[in-house]
């Protein structure tokens, strides 16, 4: 892996990154590479929802949250406009046909809790719940962290480092507190006239009124400034983006649910994590994807890949970071980096990493 690593750098563009494995609870690799330190953190976007769907497990196996459920059991205000049958697994397999607003958000509005939880409440679904998947990049966040604030009484957040990053010692927080302050490495978005070639999503995104435009457009400015790298966002909790951590943290936290759950999880729950709960084509990134309750399931396909083995189970984010869990081989894996990549899901990279994990436990 340390070959492939420092190829990622000498060959594939890598700027600054981290990477981590964790075999039967014991950290094997933990490689940082450029101005990078083992403390160094970044904003992991959507590894994020990773860390918000193992919150609502950890609730679930607590017997505190139902995935199946109404979410109007929990959260009356959401059984608008077409929402009542809306399930809580619907929210974490993103079936619930909620990815993108149809009202405008306002400046701002994304760092603004309350504000997005009312525009959610008021919205209609694009698909009829259930029928269909199609990723929730944003919504995600506020949709199973609202049932999580709703059952746990405190934010996705506080649940988060009381009784995950806490307990385990991880540098990994969902909206960062005055008293936390790690080197945080800003992402570098990829240049312009960068892209490989022109890809559905892009397409659709350019397209007036297309779920894709709205979900990326209407952010309160929030991808067009960008807004992610400032102190606001950094404060906020936006748990379907908004994490800041490195691949050690990530691949810690997996390391137990690699594990048979650790402290975290009763063993049932990771069939409920790992198990295939809704795919096929994807309603919005326009690629096939596999989710279970929470979590990205592996897919191989031109346009977006995630080449994990049928028994991982994890989430990537944005340009390319991964985190995930193998409980079949007792590993866990975490990858970061601040130089975002064009493809959907992973790209050669963070999958080259990956391939180097599995060759070597072939050995």
């Amino acid at each position: 892996m340390k070959l492939e690593f420092e190829k990622n750098f000498a060959d594939r563009g890598e700027i600054g990154a981290s990477v981590c494995v964790t075999l039967e609870d014991e950290v094997v690799v933990d490689l940082h590479g450029s101005d990078w330190t083992p403390d160094t953190v970044t904003v992991v976007f959507s590894c994020t929802k990773g860390a918000t769907a193992l919150c609502a497990h950890l609730l679930a196996s607590r017997g505190l949250l139902n995935p199946d459920a109404l979410v109007s059991h929990y959260w009356p205000e959401f059984a608008q406009n077409g929402k009542a049958d809306i399930t809580v697994a619907m929210l974490l397999n993103h079936q619930a046909g909620l990815p993108a607003l149809r009202e405008t958000v306002p400046d701002g509005g994304f760092l603004d809790w309350e504000c997005m939880v009312g525009m959610l409440e008021r919205e209609s679904p694009f698909w009829k719940p259930g029928t269909r998947h199609g990723y929730h990049p944003m919504t995600f966040g506020w949709l199973v962290g609202e049932v999580i604030r709703r059952v746990a009484g405190q934010s996705v957040g506080s649940l988060f480092q009381k009784e995950v990053a806490g307990p385990l010692g991880l540098d990994f927080w969902i909206g960062l507190p005055p008293t936390a302050t790690p080197p945080i490495v800003p992402v570098t978005p990829l240049p312009p006239g960068k892209v490989a070639r022109e890809h559905p999503l892009r397409t659709a995104i350019k397209t007036a009124g297309s779920v894709q435009s709205l979900y990326y457009n209407n952010t309160g400015g929030f991808f067009q400034r960008p807004d992610w790298d400032t102190p606001a966002a950094y404060a906020a909790e936006l748990p379907a983006s908004g994490g800041l951590t490195n691949a050690r943290n990530l691949a810690l936290m997996y390391a137990p649910l690699a594990n048979g759950g650790g402290a975290l999880v009763k063993p049932d729950a990771l069939s409920r994590m790992s198990s295939v709960a809704s795919q096929g084509i994807d309603e919005v990134l326009c690629i096939p994807t596999r989710f279970s309750l929470g979590f990205m399931k592996g897919v191989d396909d031109p346009l977006g890949y995630l080449r994990i083995p049928e028994s991982a189970f994890g989430h990537s984010g944005a340009g390319g970071s991964l985190g995930f869990a193998d409980p079949a081989a007792k590993v866990s894996f975490g990858y970061t980096m601040n130089a975002l990549g064009s493809e959907a899901l992973l790209n050669a990279r963070g999958q080259s990493l990956v391939d180097a994990l599995y060759r070597g436990l072939l050995r």
